[in-house]
């Protein structure tokens, strides 16, 4: 069972990725609302692949893609943002919009 890491600020779509995830038999780790958070549960808990909303109230998630991108571990990006808009680190991740649904986002978890 793949270990999903999410990284969400906001509680309700967090709550709706993880039950996503779970409904689709993925083992959900956190959901984190901070790039701190993930961080620790990244390195404490690990994943095999996460969801990071770019904005977390008033910074990036950008340290997280990061450390994904060191570890090797694929993740999307989740925003309102449009492509130009998104910060270099996400740009050659795969993007979801906002709500995020169901079928969208388990095509986006199978293109990793």
């Amino acid at each position: 069972m793949a270990r999903i890491l999410i990284v969400e600020d906001e509680a309700v779509l967090a709550l709706d990725l993880s039950l996503q995830l779970a409904d689709a038999g993925f083992d959900v780790v956190g959901p984190a609302s901070s790039s701190e958070e993930a961080l620790k549960l990244l390195h404490s808990v690990g994943c095999d692949a996460a969801l990071l909303d770019i904005n977390l109230d008033g910074e990036t998630s950008e340290p997280v893609a990061a450390a994904l991108l060191a570890l090797g571990v694929p993740f999307v990006s989740l925003t309102g943002y449009s492509a130009a808009e998104r910060p270099a680190i996400f740009r050659h991740a795969p993007m979801l919009e906002k709500p995020v649904r169901t079928p969208a986002l388990l095509a986006a978890l199978g293109t990793l």
